[in-house]
């Protein structure tokens, strides 16, 4: 199998460290999503990343959909098989990945407009969101325990991106429970500082 992604997209990082953890070798390719390679395009309508190409098979996207697949192929090894448990690992997920969606639209409203015509209440509305979620997860921390889950590898790429885009945002500061989350979750998954989101 080939994941096509960036090293920058926190829901690439999220992919590769599920699978890593999970034991399934992906081939890995870069591709430059603002040059609409035609690979990406061919595979995938909405150009967009991470998506898997699987051979003889149709490509799976987005990031979702390529996790439930990774954990159907390893026998559920990226989320836990009580329901209960399963739940509150795939609404972590969600939030998570709804953090990353607020973060890359302000990338992209910064990337796409001169400086005098970005829209700064935009901005604030989607930091916003992200700041209540960050708060809401420093209260509740996600404990790692016996067992890491598609939640919790969700959680490791949102927190590197915000390192990596976000860092004069000190979004540290007053969390000091999930400003430690990182450092437990690297104990466990020694990984994580070569797959989390990066330059």
């Amino acid at each position: 199998m080939k994941l096509l992604y960036s090293p920058a997209s926190p829901y690439a990082a999220k992919v590769r460290m599920a699978a890593r953890h999970a034991d399934i070798d992906l081939e890995t390719v870069k591709v430059d999503t603002a040059s609409n390679p035609p690979e990406l395009l061919d595979n995938n309508p909405l150009g967009k990343i991470p998506t898997l190409l699987r051979k003889g098979e149709a490509p799976i996207y987005d990031s979702v959909a390529i996790m439930h697949y990774l954990d159907r192929l390893s026998g559920g090894m990226i989320y836990p098989k009580k329901d209960l448990k399963r739940t509150d690992a795939e609404v972590l997920e969600a939030l998570c990945d709804g953090m990353m969606d607020s973060l890359l639209a302000i990338m992209n409203e910064r990337r796409s407009r001169p400086e005098d015509r970005v829209h700064q209440p935009w901005i604030d509305k989607q930091w916003d969101k992200v700041s209540r979620g960050l708060d809401y997860l420093n209260a509740h921390p996600p404990k790692t325990g016996k067992k890491l889950h598609g939640g919790h590898f969700a959680l490791a790429a949102l927190l590197s991106y915000l390192d990596l885009r976000f860092d004069d945002r000190n979004w540290r500061a007053g969390r000091e429970e999930l400003a430690a989350w990182p450092d437990a979750f690297l104990t466990q998954f020694p990984d994580y500082t070569e797959l989390k989101a990066s330059a």
